[in-house]
Parts: C-alpha cells; sequence; structure tokens
C-alpha cells in the first residue's frame, strides 16, 4: 500500500462484495451494509457489474472473496457457541461484519493502517452507519507499532481466547511478517485461531491459471500492493504445525464448492486451485 493512502486493493474488494448483493441469488454472504459503506462512485460502478455468465473470471474472484467471509464469519459463529469474546480482523478493510454483529458479548478489534481506517470513518460517517460500543480500532502502522501495542490500546485481553479473520492479506506479506503474527496468534491463550487466504506458486497451476495470476498480478503492484508470499499446501500445513498450531483445516475450490455454491444456475462458481482458505486452532 501506498504511504499515508488508504488501500485501493480494499475498496474493490468491498466493491465485490456489494456487487454480490445486487447481482447474486440465493445470497453466500448476506451483507446489507455492503453498498451503503461505498464512496457514492463506486457505488454507481458497482450497478454496471458484468453478467456473471457472460464474464465467469470476474464473477470467479467475486465469488473467492465472498466465500472466505462466509467461511470466516461461520467459524467465527460456532466459536462463540464455545465461548469466544474476541474477534480480530487483520487487515479489516471496508469489512463491514462489526456493524451488523449479532453477538453482543462478542468485541470485535479492526486493524489496519491509519490512512486506511481514518478513510473506512469517514465513509461509514457518510453513510450514517453507527459504531458499536463494542467495536474497536487498532490503528497500526507496521514501520512503528506491534500488532499487539496496537490492539493493547485499543483493549484487547491479552488472558481471553480471540478468533482472528487475515483474509485478502496474506499474499502481500513479507515471509518474516507473516511468521511474526502466527507467532502472535499461537501464543493466545487456548481456543484462539485464525482463519485465511492463500496463493499457491505459480509453478503449481496450469497455463491459463498462471496468465491469470501474472495478470492480477500486474493489477495489484500497479496499485503500490504487490504479491509477495505463496504456498503450496504441504509446505503451509507443515509450517502451521511447527507454529504450534493443532487443529487446521484447508480447503480448495471443489470443497468451497460443495459447501457454499453448490447447484447454483447463475454463474457464480470458483475456478481454478491457486485460491485456498485454512482456518488453524490451538
Amino acid at each position: 500500500m501506498l504511504e499515508g493512502t488508504p488501500s485501493r486493493t480494499a475498496l474493490r474488494v468491498a466493491m465485490r462484495r456489494a456487487a454480490h448483493q445486487v447481482f447474486d441469488r440465493p445470497l453466500v454472504l448476506d451483507d446489507p451494509i455492503a453498498q451503503r459503506i461505498l464512496p457514492a462512485e463506486q457505488r454507481e460502478e458497482v450497478k454496471r457489474t458484468p453478467d456473471s455468465l457472460r464474464k465467469p473470471f470476474s464473477a470467479a474472484i467475486r465469488a473467492f472473496m465472498v466465500v472466505r467471509s462466509r467461511y470466516a464469519e461461520d467459524l467465527l459463529a460456532s466459536a462463540v457457541t464455545r465461548g469466544l469474546a474476541q474477534y480480530v480482523l487483520l487487515g479489516a478493510g471496508l469489512d463491514t461484519f462489526a456493524y451488523r454483529n449479532p453477538f453482543p458479548g462478542l468485541q470485535v478489534f479492526e486493524v489496519d493502517f491509519p490512512a486506511t481506517q481514518l478513510w473506512k470513518h469517514s465513509l461509514l460517517a457518510e453513510a450514517g452507519i453507527d459504531i458499536p460500543a463494542n467495536t474497536h480500532y487498532a490503528p497500526v502502522d507496521f514501520e512503528e507499532h506491534s500488532l499487539a501495542d496496537g490492539l493493547a490500546e485499543a483493549g484487547f485481553d491479552f488472558h481471553r481466547p480471540a478468533f482472528f479473520a487475515w483474509l485478502g492479506v496474506v499474499p502481500y506479506l513479507t515471509d518474516a511478517a507473516f511468521r511474526q503474527t502466527l507467532r502472535f496468534i499461537v501464543e493466545r491463550p487456548a481456543g484462539s485461531g485464525v482463519v485465511f487466504d492463500y496463493s499457491q506458486p505459480r509453478e503449481v497451476l496450469p497455463f491459463v491459471e498462471q496468465m491469470m495470476l501474472d495478470s492480477m498480478s500486474a493489477r495489484v503492484a500497479q496499485a503500490g500492493e504487490p504479491f509477495q508470499l505463496f504456498f503450496r499446501k504441504e509446505d503451509l500445513a507443515q509450517r502451521l504445525a511447527e507454529t504450534g498450531f493443532s487443529t487446521m483445516e484447508d480447503l480448495g475450490g471443489p470443497d468451497l464448492t460443495e459447501r457454499y455454491l453448490a447447484g447454483r444456475t447463475d454463474g457464480l462458481q470458483l475456478r481454478g486451485k491457486g485460491g485456498r482458505i485454512v482456518s488453524a486452532w490451538k
């Protein structure tokens, strides 16, 4: 991300979540705030989203983004029934969960760059979306502050379990930053967990997917947010185990389709095997 500016990638993700509310049925992720939080120009752009059947690869990206959010929120709901009371969105962007949170006792912490959070606050105010009392902001410039410091200042309880959603972030990280954050999460009390999506390396993908990855890589690099980190499934599983996580689930396109997209006729479907979603618990 360019220093001092909000994330352009976060805006594109939010637009795809909003487009899902308008064009896809049935909904995978029911998010009535997704359109309201967008700037006016992007709300108009969403209305021009191409039909899924005519733009299948664009629809596949949208499908992955709404499925990963739905998966994270399903895991969170299950954890809340077990008594978990802290949810941390790492790289929250324009995620809207905190403003439609159905769990009164759940404390939600949004972690992001200060510029992105200031931008989000202005969009919330413009849309008339109230910030609930159980929502806390942790603006973290990782050049100057640690994740621990940012969460401490936001009122995070280090002695209680927490669930961390790390969506749309890992591919942009350095390996060192990835390792450091994983260690922080696994140091939390028993019952803590994390969910994140990741990309497999170019060499394991078929030719067409390699071309798609190259095109997307060029676009995000131009936006100042280049891809840096890729994993093979078996290597990631080993790293999570070595870090200290004991329970893991790693889902690819066929698994996610069976769970969330089976039987659809509107063209919203996942394609390829590049993107995967993993959850891990202590």
